[in-house]
């Protein structure tokens, strides 16, 4: 490609960037980061380090969340916060029961999963 032919791609597509709510943003990093624990998963255990990186990118996830609900100026309602509290810790405990080789990913895929349902639901509703 030359530079001529990159300028003109680059002002021909549009600048503006689509905004997302916070729950399709939330929703969008569910989906991607369940999407590669099932590739993984599928890989076994012959592309451990994919296992290790999307196990790594769930915690970050959850953690991010589980710091979120723990906020006193977070909005949700208290049992929420404390369900979505318990969720963290589980998956915290489980991802280290894959990677030690005691568990499949199936747990993470389903919890991710049903959050990602809440999330769309909640978007629809809105």
């Amino acid at each position: 490609m030359n530079a001529l032919h990159m300028a003109r791609t680059a002002y021909s597509a549009p600048t503006q960037a689509q905004t997302r709510t916070p729950r399709a943003t939330e929703y969008a990093a569910f989906a991607r980061i369940t999407a590669r624990l099932k590739a993984a998963d599928a890989a076994g255990r012959r592309n451990f380090p994919a296992l290790v990186a999307a196990i790594h990118d769930n915690r970050k996830l959850w953690t991010m969340l589980a710091a979120d609900v723990a906020d006193g100026e977070n909005g949700l309602p208290p049992a929420l916060r404390a369900r979505i509290f318990y969720l963290f810790e589980f998956t915290t405990h489980h991802s280290r029961e894959v990677l030690n080789g005691r568990a499949d990913t199936g747990p993470l895929v389903e919890i991710n999963t049903a959050v990602m349902r809440g999330l769309e639901k909640s978007e629809t509703v809105s």
